[in-house]
């Protein structure tokens, strides 16, 4: 019996095991022909639940979970999102436009396929065999003249008409915290009208909503290391931050039933004060913060929307945010001190 039990799982872990193929030939097409149908892993499993074991215990470890794509990979949080997903048996590929940028995901990608979102054109393939999509892409820092509509709506629309045609069982989107209630900035109401095109289209789906990255957080060190930080308001509003790895988990677990919509924040409260403070301390240096009237802040966004929209509603969005409390339910365990220690020993 023991032979036999082990001999099941040494087939088990075949069957899951994938070859990964990369795609750097500049189009969307995954190189290498996927295969005509999905890998049948029934006869493994059949044998180990002939021999005992939960069927759905089974069906775990056989990784006959999900194939996934991973939208937003090159980002802090994607990046964080594929490792979760490989970690846990599923087959992970990559949609990117600059392939390069996942050389230090290879662990943890199966396939990479290029493309972007604003040209659909690209998109023709991007889903086959897919059974969820994940879906991270917004602007950060791009240059090429593309609007928070262009990219956070119309980018995720395209992927999400991608996905319909393949098939795909289910789409997990990542928005913003009380997104519904700041439809009056252009970065909100870009990933919320997606949503609702979410909601509309008969997919499955899952939204998160975080309160803000840590690596968002990562600016208040930056402007520590440079002898000030600068504060909207009192900086007596709070925040839970939450690590990548931590919102990973639970955009993982989306996969298996999460609610529709799920606000999610880390597991430690602060003001935006203690935030800078605690910046300062990581760096050794004894605190220097500069408090700017909230009223301020609107006339320069007012000032600056004439010479770049995009720039304002993004200043706009983070004065909102430390205007306000942004507190959601807790998970994980990462701390931002832990963070701020690291990014400071890294210079």
């Amino acid at each position: 019996m023991r032979d036999a039990y082990l001999t099941a799982l040494l087939i088990l872990v075949g069957s899951s095991s994938h070859t990964r193929r990369w795609s750097q030939d500049g189009h969307s097409t995954i190189r290498g022909a996927l295969s005509a149908r999905r890998r049948d892993s029934s006869a493994p499993i059949s044998l180990l639940v002939d021999l005992g074991m939960p069927r759905g215990l089974c069906e775990r470890g056989a990784g006959l979970l999900k194939r996934v794509l991973v939208a937003g990979a090159t980002g802090y949080l994607g990046g964080f999102v594929a490792q979760e997903f490989k970690a846990r048996g599923h087959f992970v590929r990559a949609l990117a436009r600059s392939l390069h940028k996942l050389d230090h995901l290879c662990d943890s990608l199966d396939e990479i396929v290029w493309g972007e979102v604003t040209r659909p054109e690209t998109l023709d393939h991007v889903c086959d065999e897919i059974d969820v999509v994940f879906s991270s892409v917004g602007i950060t820092k791009q240059k090429d003249g593309l609007t928070f509509r262009d990219v956070d709506y119309q980018g995720n629309v395209n992927l999400l008409e991608a996905a319909q045609r393949a098939g795909v069982e289910k789409f997990i989107y990542v928005s913003v915290f009380n997104g519904p209630n700041l439809l009056h900035l252009d970065i909100v109401k870009a990933h919320e009208d997606f949503v609702e095109e979410l909601k509309a289209s008969g997919i499955d789906y899952t939204v998160l909503r975080p309160t803000g990255y840590f690596s968002d957080m990562g600016e208040f060190l930056q402007m520590a290391r440079k002898g000030r930080v600068y504060l909207v308001g009192r900086g007596r509003n709070r925040v839970n931050p939450i690590h990548g790895a931590d919102l990973a988990v639970s955009c993982v677990d989306a996969t298996e039933g999460e609610p529709e919509a799920s606000d999610v924040g880390g597991p430690e409260i602060f003001t935006y004060r203690e935030i800078a403070q605690l910046a300062f301390r990581s760096l050794g240096k004894p605190a220097r913060i500069t408090v700017v009237p909230a009223w301020l802040m609107r006339l320069v966004i007012a000032g600056m929307k004439m010479f770049s929209r995009r720039r304002a509603e993004v200043l706009a969005f983070f004065t909102t945010a430390m205007t306000s409390d942004v507190v959601a339910p807790a998970v994980g365990g990462h701390r931002l001190e832990d963070h701020f220690k690291s990014l400071a020993s890294a210079g």
